[in-house]
């Protein structure tokens, strides 16, 4: 069996040569939406300051592939077994049943989002308002961040 450790420290030094830009960024901001501990934004920050041109192209990609992890652990949710939930869930299942899909727009928030996200597919909320939802909640942390730490060029 392959070292894990050599596998995955190769694959980081792939994916931080700035040649692989959009790439890289889509490859990070996609396992970064999992409960796998990336982060997408130190990723988006690193290709602004190597291609400051590639502004809103990097916002996209980033958007569109943390987006789609989202939607793959909303999927994991919602074909998973439907199982009584454990008490410490009751909260995030009560704000669901009161602020619906919407709620979504915080599923960038670390943990407690990928929580938010699997509970959507576990209610079977409607696929598509999720997937608006994560979207523009994501879109507007990523526009933010950027535009905070970089010039919009």
């Amino acid at each position: 069996m392959p070292n894990f450790d050599l596998w995955i420290t190769t694959v980081l030094h792939w994916l931080s040569v700035p040649e692989q830009g959009l790439l890289a960024l889509a490859v990070v901001a996609f396992i970064a939406a999992s409960v796998v501990p990336l982060s997408s934004e130190a990723v988006l920050l690193g290709v602004l300051s190597a291609q400051p041109h590639q502004f809103w192209p990097a916002l996209l990609v980033a958007t569109i592939a943390n987006t789609a992890g989202s939607m793959t652990t909303y999927w994991l949710g919602r074909v998973g077994k439907r199982v009584p939930h454990p008490a410490q869930l009751d909260r995030h299942v009560q704000w669901f049943e009161r602020y619906g899909s919407p709620s979504l727009m915080g599923a960038w928030v670390p943990l407690v989002g990928d929580v938010l996200v699997i509970i959507a597919g576990w209610l079977r909320l409607n696929a598509w308002h999720c997937l608006l939802w994560i979207a523009l909640g994501k879109a507007a942390r990523y526009a933010v961040l950027a535009v905070a730490v970089l010039p919009v060029t």
